[in-house]
């Protein structure tokens, strides 16, 4: 029996392919890097051929790791970069421009006037907020800027699609045309309730119906990859967005589970259940990964700057070398002695919402050491996951007693112990931190019927060991520092 699952994680800055077996121990795994694209200020795109090429690069490279041939995968799961939006013509497969990546600001003075006409009716029906960061702007930016797209499109000839609608129309030489529910959620043309595509938000943003995919759930048979392109036919079991992939490897399967990725930002999902959360505190509503079946919600809150407060350290101020010396400076000192950091380099998202809000360096005396600085600066990255927690909390009326984590801050001892502290609850970190590609592995591989079912893995759990008072004066002071930091 075929044993082998392939992910393909295909991300914002690289490409990686995954090999798991059928223990779920990565096997082989290959990754690379592709140019990011500026045209303008706040502008950002990537060439399709170049999300493409550097995916049958590093499939090809993971195979021969392994020393096995297409006819060993029993599956393949696809995660992606998320909102990036691609449009190519249904005929050739030929894009009409470059992707329009899920950073890039192009429509946001379109989002603006969105919000002041329609933010209730398009956050009641997809959970989102009005902002560029999602694909139904930049769907219609290509349709009124590139020569001729609207036309075509009208007739049927373009076709619109997230990363992983377009991988899988490539891999299967246009056999396959869909998404799942957590990729369409990230639109703002998908209606979560219904689970369909919104007639009356397609009439808003004037988008055919006939650019749309299919929907499905994440673990579904979408199709088989045409033989000609890894030489054998391999079923195409799982298509996710990276962040409800990374919350199905972490097994938060459960209303109240909750993991936080530590990366240049941080990213924390809940899953909710069955039932949509209505967010009285910033965060959005979206769909969660499932296999075959109904999805459930998930509450969706980000943190602007988490692991680039470290590159900043680094980088900006040069008080490390590198990041894995953060922990050491941090432990070198008994506290941050009264500094508090706040990174709003580019503003505070959830709970405050102010883009105006800038970094601020407070609480410094003339004992304030190197030790203080960097060990503030790491603590202010579990503040400022707190502070969203205690948002999911509120909203959801669930207690959180442990946080799963990954991402590449989470290898910092100090850290986790930190976020341990300020939330008095548990931290666990898996033994495998790669849980987005791993969940989009789980995916397939119960859709494939590789696995029946999937367990827990081991790690390490971090345990609160802080007393309720200093916890207290320790948020009072971060409280205080954020509102000093506060434009609005």
């Amino acid at each position: 029996m075929k044993s082998f699952i392939l992910s393909i994680d295909q991300g914002t800055t690289s490409s990686r392919a995954v090999i798991f077996d059928k223990n779920a121990k990565i096997v082989a795994m290959a990754q690379q890097e592709f140019k990011q694209v500026y045209p303008r200020p706040g502008w950002v795109e990537h060439s399709p051929q170049d999300i493409m090429g550097s995916v049958m690069a590093v499939v090809a490279e993971a195979i021969v790791r392994a020393e096995l041939t297409a006819d060993d995968i029993a599956a393949i799961g696809i995660t992606n970069q998320r909102e990036t939006t691609l449009v190519w013509d249904r005929k050739t497969g030929k894009p009409v421009c470059n992707a329009i990546v899920w950073q890039c600001r192009r429509t946001a003075a379109l989002c603006e006037e969105l919000k002041a006409s329609h933010a209730e009716t398009i956050y009641e029906k997809t959970g989102l907020i009005p902002d560029a960061y999602f694909s139904a702007t930049k769907i219609k930016w290509i349709l009124d800027n590139v020569p001729n797209a609207r036309a075509r499109a009208e007739k049927g000839e373009l076709l619109f699609g997230t990363v992983d609608t377009y991988l899988m129309w490539q891999l299967s030489k246009g056999r396959i045309f869909a998404t799942d529910y957590t990729n369409a959620a990230r639109t703002m043309l998908f209606n979560i309730h219904t689970l369909e595509w919104d007639k009356d938000l397609l009439k808003l943003f004037d988008i055919p119906a006939s650019m749309l995919p299919g929907v499905k759930p994440s673990g579904h048979y979408f199709g088989d990859t045409d033989k000609s392109v890894f030489g054998a036919p391999v079923k195409i079991c799982g298509a996710v967005g990276d962040q409800q992939a990374a919350l199905f490897g972490q097994l938060c399967t459960e209303a109240g589970d909750v993991k936080n990725t530590y990366g240049t930002g941080c990213f924390l999902l809940m899953n909710t259940g069955y039932k949509p959360v209505k967010s009285k505190n910033g965060l959005i509503t979206t769909l969660g990964a499932c296999v075959d079946g109904k999805p459930p919600y998930v509450l969706e809150g980000s943190v602007f700057v988490g692991g680039a407060v470290v590159q900043w350290l680094r980088d900006g101020l040069q008080l490390i070398s590198s990041a894995d010396e953060s922990e050491k400076c941090a432990l070198s000192v008994e506290d941050s002695g009264g500094v508090y950091v706040v990174p709003a380099f580019t503003g505070l998202g959830a709970p405050y919402w102010d883009s105006s809000a800038r970094g601020i360096l407070t609480g410094i005396t003339r004992g304030t050491s190197r030790g203080h600085i960097v060990r503030a600066a790491l603590e202010s990255i579990a503040y400022q996951v707190s502070d969203i927690v205690q948002s999911m909390q509120k909203d959801a009326g669930i207690k959180i007693n442990r946080l799963a984590v990954d991402g590449g801050a989470s290898r910092n001892n100090f850290l986790l112990q930190f976020q341990a502290d300020i939330l008095d609850s548990e931290v666990f970190r898996p033994e495998v931190v790669e849980t987005t590609a791993l969940g989009a592995a789980y995916l397939a591989g119960l859709c494939a019927g590789v696995w029946k079912e999937i367990k827990g893995r081991g790690g390490k759990l971090f345990s609160p060991d802080l007393d309720e008072g200093k916890r207290a004066q320790l948020l009072d002071g971060w409280h205080k520092a954020v509102q000093r930091a506060l434009i609005k």
